[in-house]
């Protein structure tokens, strides 16, 4: 009797007992509710296939959609002095520093990049509103400003994917001090003559749109994204009147001027691509490359046309 409960009940508990789920397996669609298998969403960029909902995505998930088969070098950027004023509310501010880069894996809340999209080379620069809302400290201004300096050294365009709800309160005045650094980058890359495209995402506000994220050659936006200085609750309570339908979205400022392009997540390395080679007076894009002759990649009945075409045929027997 011992045996059987010691030894045979756990071994048949163990084979038909219910395995644990992960928790990441699906995720939840923030406008529609559906839920999606994660594997669905990666595939998709982060992109609701029921209701075309854009949800956030992390730069490193973007630059490696963006860039030619996801190669890309990091650029450094300086560090700078790390909590200056003795910040604390609730918590300390370098524990909410350690807490956000445990969550999000990255060291701040901007990752800066080099390589090609569709063989053009550029300098791109991704904020992660992840990291404590994508706030915009001193260290968001020296990454901008690395970006340009690189751009300036290489002669590239800067692409620049915001999403911040504005500058980081910890920081104080040194924060909003990157309002004009950032700009003073921006207008390097004009005087070198290179190309400034911002692609605001959800949501892009405060300080970061009223100064670098507004300052582009060409400005795009993904679908339905926030983009505004106040907010809509703000604004409401302060003139005590009821907004249009759909204020300050994408769309709306695309209906009023403030934007050049609404483009879907899936179609932005496409649309990027083309943009940046007009803008560099670069020969159209080329969408597809034919394989070397004689390479694997050709389709099957290419190889055996090939094949044939190379055998030696048979001599014409004589008259």
């Amino acid at each position: 009797m011992n045996w059987i409960t010691n030894y045979v009940r756990p071994r048949i508990n163990s084979i038909f007992s219910r395995r644990e789920i992960p928790e990441n397996l699906w995720s939840k669609c923030d406008n529609c509710g559906t839920m999606l298998f994660h594997r669905e969403v990666s595939d998709n960029l982060n992109v609701c296939s029921s209701c075309d909902h854009h949800m956030l995505i992390t730069p490193r998930d973007r630059f490696l959609s963006l860039f030619d088969g996801g190669v890309f070098n990091e650029i450094a950027v300086p560090e700078p002095v790390h909590d200056p004023l003795h910040f604390r509310d609730s918590k300390k501010y370098p524990d909410r520093m350690k807490t956000a880069q445990k969550t999000t894996g990255e060291k701040e809340a901007m990752l800066v990049a080099a390589g090609e999209i569709g063989r053009t080379p550029v300098i791109c620069a991704a904020q992660d509103f992840s990291f404590m809302g994508g706030s915009m400290g001193m260290y968001v201004g020296n990454a901008i400003v690395a970006a340009a300096e690189e751009a300036v050294k290489l002669g590239r365009p800067l692409i620049l994917f915001s999403a911040a709800g504005g500058a980081r309160m910890q920081e104080g005045i040194l924060s909003l001090m990157q309002m004009p650094r950032t700009t003073v980058a921006v207008q390097m890359l004009k005087e070198a003559g290179l190309p400034y495209i911002v692609v605001l995402t959800h949501p892009t506000t405060g300080g970061v749109t009223a100064s670098y994220a507004m300052l582009g050659d060409i400005q795009i936006a993904e679908p339905n994204a926030l983009i505004c200085f106040a907010g809509p609750r703000v604004i409401e309570q302060t003139i005590r009147e009821k907004l249009p339908e759909g204020f300050q979205r994408a769309e709306y400022l695309l209906e009023h001027g403030m934007l050049d392009r609404v483009i879907d997540r899936r179609e932005m390395r496409a649309e990027l691509i083309t943009v940046c080679r007009m803008l560099m007076r670069l020969p159209p894009p080329t969408w597809g490359d034919l394989p070397k002759p004689g390479s694997e990649e050709l389709a099957p009945e290419a190889l055996d046309a090939i094949s044939a075409a190379k055998a030696p045929h048979p001599a014409k027997p004589k008259k």
